[in-house]
């Protein structure tokens, strides 16, 4: 059974940083493309950055040069390091993966920063 989960989440005052992690079990972790998405309240869930199994790393224009992704393989685990949070930036941000011809999400850690 594959399981993503996140932890990291918090809240932070404008221009601070947090690290979240999402540790990944029953895959191949090192062959799975990942990625973090971000929800808010009334919009639909977005794609904040995700990063493929040779390490290419994709972001949106909102998060980009403020936000890293990254993964550790030999703990099955990515990050996504936030630097400069904005007020925008609250939400919950749920890590995603592909594996078995199937889709699997987190439950999601709440990042809130405050103005």
């Amino acid at each position: 059974q594959v399981q993503l989960v996140e932890s990291g989440g918090g809240l932070v005052q404008t221009g601070g940083s947090l690290r979240l992690s999402c540790a990944v079990s029953g895959t191949i972790f090192r062959l799975n493309a990942m990625g973090w998405y971000r929800q808010v309240p009334g919009k639909q869930r977005e794609l904040v950055a995700s990063i493929t199994s040779s390490a290419s790393t994709n972001y949106a224009d909102s998060v980009k040069g403020r936000f890293t992704i990254s993964r550790d393989n030999a703990k099955s685990t990515v990050y996504l390091q936030m630097n400069s949070l904005k007020p925008e930036d609250t939400g919950v941000y749920y890590c995603n993966t592909r594996a078995y011809g199937f889709e699997y999400w987190g439950r999601g850690t709440q990042v809130t920063v405050s103005s």
